[in-house]
């Protein structure tokens, strides 16, 4: 068996190839800081187009899944960065690697639960799924006053809905799309969230006790590549220790 991954250097992304070892699989990462760990590291810069194609052709043979995890966290004047590589650059490996992907084979995006609220935001959601390459990030940017919370919180709202619409699409193809949404996860750019988020995510943290681990997102993933979910097909997974329901709760009234 065989998997690629994008980040796969720190964070969830080293949790889930370690994963993917101990299960079996053959990794082959996809990052621009070298991981441990894996059987193949391909250099690339996920904010390149060119480079990712470049990166790509290195690849021979097909794949079991893809596992896109590599993000950039929200951080002041880096809107073009994160939008480039949370989604744009998800985007265009996706399409490059896809003829690799098996039948029966599964991709797995890492959104956020900072997507979701794609519903409410889908007019902006569809503006930035629309442009065609990264050369048109800096309008986009200014013409939707996008600033570096919104960009993060776009590209995961945006990595939710390419999957939802891109399913039935993959299914002709017999392959499957889901993607997971965690909230504050113990990484190394944990304070990173804290400082764009602020009560935002402390106090949910604080309601549920802990943030989540990046081996606890892993394992969901796992799932997600494995023949015992092949009937999920298009979801979008939240693991959240439970502050969705809390939040949902307290807005019903419950």
């Amino acid at each position: 068996m065989r998997a690629l991954i994008t980040g796969a250097a720190t964070g969830i992304g080293a949790a889930t190839s370690q994963k993917l070892k101990a299960a079996g699989y053959e990794v082959t990462a996809f990052d621009i800081v070298e991981p441990t760990g894996v059987d193949h590291w391909i250099k690339v810069d996920m904010s390149d187009p060119d480079a990712i194609d470049t990166a790509v052709s290195k690849l021979s043979g097909t794949f079991e899944c893809l596992v896109n995890n590599a993000g950039v966290p929200p951080r002041e004047g880096l809107m073009k960065t994160v939008l480039a590589v949370n989604y744009l650059g998800l985007v265009r490996l996706t399409g490059a690697v896809e003829p690799m992907l098996k039948q029966r084979g599964a991709i797995v995006n890492v959104a956020s639960r900072a997507g979701a609220a794609w519903r409410a935001n889908i007019d902006q959601v569809k503006a930035l799924m629309a442009l065609e390459n990264v050369t048109a990030l800096d309008d986009f940017i200014t013409n939707q006053d996008i600033d570096y919370v919104r960009a993060y919180d776009l590209t995961k709202e945006a990595v939710v809905v390419w999957g939802i619409s891109n399913t039935e699409r993959l299914l002709a193809k017999s392959l499957r799309v889901n993607s997971v949404s965690p909230a504050a996860v113990s990484t190394g750019i944990l304070d990173d969230f804290e400082a764009a988020f602020g009560d935002r995510m402390t106090k949910n943290v604080a309601r549920v006790g802990r943030p989540g681990y990046p081996e606890e997102i892993a394992d969901v993933i796992l799932y997600l590549i494995s023949a015992e979910s092949g009937w999920i097909k298009g979801q979008d997974i939240t693991i959240d220790g439970g502050m969705s329901a809390l939040g949902t709760s307290g807005q019903l009234g419950l």
